[in-house]
Formats: structure tokens, C-alpha cells, sequence
């Protein structure tokens, strides 16, 4: 069981995805953007965060990057949820600290391997 911190400013995918890591025995805490994983991460300290990329405000690069220089934070892991699949935002979503890539919709087997993985 792993505490997990999913960033998306879509109601239905927090939903989806919080129902699902919730089914599946964790604990899950929810931020519908950037800026509220950020304030949320002052004291909460998850295992994993799951991020959007698309988002108004911070955006999934931009809360990486941020998420890096805190040190108390920097290593966690970091997935991407979203529906790009464009080589170019891979390589930057790389090139700024992102642990991997999932796209939306997402699998559930999928999904639940990669955390299982990340949060061994």
C-alpha cells in the first residue's frame, strides 16, 4: 500500500484514477493543479505522484521541475498520465525528471504494474 499523489485538473480522471489506485489498496490524496500539489506537498510526502501534463497554471514539466529542486521531495517518483504520446514531450518530460509515461485512457493493468513497480 502506497501513498499517492494524483495532479489532474479533469474531475473524471481524478476520479478514474483515484477509484482505481483506492480499489487496488492505496491511499490516495487528490490536487486539481499544479499549484495545489505543490501547497499539498509542504506536508505530505507520497511514495508516487501521478501528474497530468496539460494543465492551467503549473503545468505536469513545471511541477517536475519544482518537485526536483525540493530536496526533501526531489526522488520521488514521478509518473505522467496523459493523452500525448508525442516523441519530443517524452524526451522533455525525461530531460526534466519524470520516472515514466502513461497514456490516457489508461490501462488498468498498466497503470497498477507501473505503480506496484515504483512503489516497491
Amino acid at each position: 500500500m502506497a501513498d499517492i499523489l494524483i495532479v489532474d485538473d479533469s474531475a473524471t480522471i481524478r476520479m478514474l484514477l483515484s477509484a482505481e489506485l483506492k480499489n487496488a489498496g492505496h491511499n490516495v490524496t487528490v490536487a486539481i493543479s499544479g499549484e495545489e500539489a505543490l501547497d499539498k506537498l509542504r506536508d505530505l510526502t507520497p511514495q508516487l505522484i501521478i501528474t497530468d501534463l496539460n494543465m492551467p497554471g503549473i503545468n505536469g514539466l513545471e511541477l517536475i521541475e519544482k518537485v526536483r529542486k525540493k530536496e526533501a521531495i526531489s526522488l520521488i517518483p514521478i509518473l505522467i498520465l496523459t493523452t500525448e504520446d508525442n516523441p519530443e514531450k517524452k524526451a522533455q518530460g525525461r530531460a526534466v525528471g519524470a520516472t515514466g509515461w502513461i497514456i490516457k485512457p489508461f490501462k488498468r493493468d498498466k497503470l497498477l504494474f507501473a505503480v506496484d513497480r515504483l512503489t516497491a
